[in-house]
């Protein structure tokens, strides 16, 4: 008897699917079953497509596409249909690939296999659920969604594994993984997990000829299948005593391949017994090309990562050394582009007189050259400054520096880059400029030389917590121009205050201006000051804070109320000098509560900055019980400023202090010019524009007075702090109104 007479006799049919010809073969058996007439016939691939389930049709394609990656057989389950969509009846299906190379080198698939009728579903019913299409499918679908999507979340090797220890895979799930890598000739654990500390030592270093299913699999980039304990010693009987331990049952080893090239393979042990089903098999299949690709983008970001951090660490120096009578605290925060470095900097330089330099900058933009301008411009500060030159001329130089450096990179860029053409584009060779704010400080005194070039103005943190921004007279941004002229500003940081400076990121970021960026800052550094969990340290507590309540968390995961908002870099410089009630690090005991001072100049050429001293008086007043006194304090500055610069040769030098405890204060404001002309009371008419500035101390001010000095006078005034404003003369007494 014939095998096909056999075949026939057992309802099974057979087959030859031709993927090159595009034609498929069936015996008289095998067409009854697909719905045709019981005889041999050879048909287009399209006629024998249309006779089965279209979702079927799309679970063989990769089940046949699984059994020739893996060389096993291909196995599936089928529904036929009739031409009304019914279905006719369930068949399965075995088949083996046989590879054919066609003239033009390209190799193609012949599929050789059998054809046989199952019981199930009932003939005559419409597509019902089946194992290949049921719930367990629809399970399979979501959970290889949710680990790809896990996975292409990973950012690092450890995620990588943490979240392939995490898949639980439907109906079958490992109780234990183990991921090996290559280190040339050797294969290696990169990670496991369900087993115990030292587990992997056997397998942590193994040559890559040894008789064990992970060499084999990265030999042969084929997977390996034991479904039983018996097939592993049977075609393992090196290694089995080593696995035999571990009391499992079932095991999967599949390659880690990328771009066609191998770099590693995954195990899958199981304590239950699992046959590895074409489906089984398909899951392990998908799960292991993305666990491969994962692990090949964690690769590239921990190369990236350590190379960047390393270059940031080479670029931000440290504060040091330490400096008797001040503390120092710094951060830097990169861009959250994935770049780890950028065009923010800050540095600490010791000079040759005994002081030392606070620099901070930015240049313009995100990208690697930002990066590499920051630190030649870095390194040319510091070397400016180290020659003693003084801080007007370290920035004049260090824009000279950066004027030309740009010059020169546009000389040299390749035919085409100038104008966006080249590979690096118009914008990687277009000019930049750079801003930077340049403190020199004496530790002694405490007294502080300022130059600015474009860059946000220092804040300063008194002893009793109020923050004020110092105004500083400043210049064009480095760069611009290249001979540049940066004016000098000079303060004194008095024992037991902060000054912090920041790069435009720390005040910007979150869609903040300027304005409402500072207010922001300021409510952050006075809430840290009456923290009731001061100790040693906070300084460096508060920068965090600083950069934590501006940036928002690490890592997305955690989610925060500025999550994600990474516009810039940050950068921040945070200077105390020390004092025993310093609100930076020890909890504030004076029996009196510290005093507020502000002093400010106003030059000749200057008189914008009048603006600036309104400002610092509302800053120095801004809890003051009576809003009315503060807008009269703030008029008197206004009046007597102005005056200076309109009837004197000279400069005004304002002075305010605000002394006692909170309700009861005293200011005092002094502004001193060098002219010897005392202010005449006068009687302006209605239309004057001028001549009211005595008239309007006598009537705001508590106490006012004009103090000769040496060369030449100062102006001054006090108010007294009403806690609880006095009533207007309508409300004192009926009779008056």
């Amino acid at each position: 008897m014939r095998t096909e007479d056999v075949l026939a006799a057992i309802a099974t049919g057979l087959w030859r699917w031709d993927n090159a010809a595009g034609t498929v073969t069936l015996d008289g058996e095998a067409a009854r079953l697909l719905g045709l007439p019981a005889e041999p016939v050879t048909l287009p691939e399209v006629s024998v497509r249309s006779r089965f389930h279209p979702v079927d049709w799309n679970e063989i394609n990769g089940i046949v596409n699984l059994a020739v990656a893996e060389g096993t057989l291909a196995e599936a389950r089928l529904r036929i249909m009739d031409v009304d969509g019914r279905v006719l009846r369930t068949v399965r299906s075995r088949s083996k690939p046989v590879p054919h190379t066609a003239p033009d080198g390209r190799i193609d698939y012949e599929l050789i296999g059998t054809i046989q009728e199952i019981a199930e579903p009932q003939p005559g019913t419409t597509a019902v659920h089946t194992p290949i299409t049921g719930d367990w499918r629809r399970s399979r679908e979501a959970f290889l969604l949710d680990a790809g999507r896990a996975l292409a979340e990973a950012r690092s090797t450890a995620e990588v594994l943490r979240v392939a220890a995490s898949l639980s895979m439907p109906g079958f799930s490992p109780d234990g993984l183990a991921v090996f890598g290559m280190d040339g000739d050797r294969l290696s654990i990169i990670g496991h997990h369900g087993h115990d500390a030292g587990d992997e030592s056997p397998f942590a270093d193994m040559r890559m000829d040894t008789d064990y299913p992970a060499a084999e699999v990265v030999r042969s980039g084929r997977a390996i299948y034991l479904p039983t304990p018996d097939d592993y010693k049977r075609r393992f009987p090196a290694t089995w005593p080593l696995a035999q331990r571990f009391g499992r049952t079932s095991w999967a080893f599949l390659p880690l391949i990328v771009a066609g090239r191998t770099m590693g393979a995954w195990m899958a042990a199981f304590k239950h017994p699992v046959s590895f089903s074409p489906d089984e098999r398909s899951v392990l299949t998908t799960v292991a090309r993305m666990l491969a690709q994962a692990l090949q983008r964690a690769v590239v970001a921990d190369s990236e990562r350590e190379l960047t951090t390393g270059l940031q660490r080479s670029m931000m120096p440290q504060l040091g050394p330490e400096i008797p009578g001040m503390t120092l605290a710094a951060r830097y925060v990169p861009t959250g582009g994935g770049l780890q470095v950028g065009g923010d900097w800050y540095d600490m330089i010791p000079l040759p007189s005994g002081r030392f330099a606070l620099v901070i900058g930015d240049v313009q933009g995100h990208d690697v050259r930002a990066a590499g301008l920051m630190g030649q411009l870095r390194i040319a500060v510091r070397a400016y400054a180290s020659e003693g030159h003084r801080p007007d001329a370290v920035l004049s130089r260090a824009s000279r520096f950066l004027a030309g450096l740009c010059s020169s990179e546009e000389r040299t860029a390749p035919y085409g880059d100038a104008d966006g053409g080249g590979d690096g584009g118009g914008d990687h060779l277009s000019p930049r400029f750079a801003t930077c704010l340049y403190v020199e400080c004496d530790p002694r005194t405490g007294l502080l030389e300022v130059a600015r070039a474009g860059h946000p103005d220092p804040a300063v943190r008194m002893t009793d917590g109020t923050v004020l921004m110092r105004p500083t007279a400043g210049g064009l941004p480095l760069g611009i121009v290249a001979d540049t002229d940066y004016p000098t500003t000079r303060f004194t940081l008095e024992p037991g205050e902060t000054m912090m400076l920041c790069t435009d990121g720390l005040i910007e970021t979150g869609g903040h201006d300027l304005d409402t960026g500072w207010a922001r800052l300021r409510a952050i550094l006075e809430s840290e000051t009456h923290s009731e969990t001061h100790e040693g340290g906070s300084l460096e507590k508060l920068a965090d804070l600083l950069v934590s309540a501006v940036h928002g968390p690490s890592s997305h995961h955690t989610t925060g109320p500025l999550a994600d908002r990474r516009e810039d870099d940050i950068a921040v410089v945070l200077l105390c000098r020390e004092d025993p009630g310093c609100g930076c690090g020890t909890p504030l005991t004076h029996p009196v509560r510290p005093a507020r001072r502000t002093l400010l100049t106003v030059a000749q050429a200057e008189p914008e900055r009048i603006a600036g001293a309104r400002q610092q008086i509302r800053e120095l007043l801004h809890d003051w019980a009576d809003e009315d006194q503060r807008d009269s304090a703030v008029l008197m500055v206004s009046e007597m400023v102005t005056n200076v610069l309109m009837h004197t040769d000279g400069d005004a030098l304002l002075t305010a202090e605000a002394v006692g405890e909170l309700g009861e204060r005293r200011l005092r404001v002094e502004v001193a010019d060098s002219s010897d002309e005392p202010p005449h009371k006068r009687q302006p008419g209605e239309m004057a524009s001028s001549g009211r500035g005595v008239l309007l101390m006598e009537m705001l001010a508590d106490r006012w007075g004009v103090d000769p000095r040496g060369d030449g006078k100062s102006i001054w005034f006090e108010l007294d702090e009403q806690s609880k404003p006095d009533p207007l003369p309508d409300d004192r007494d009926p009779a008056l109104r």
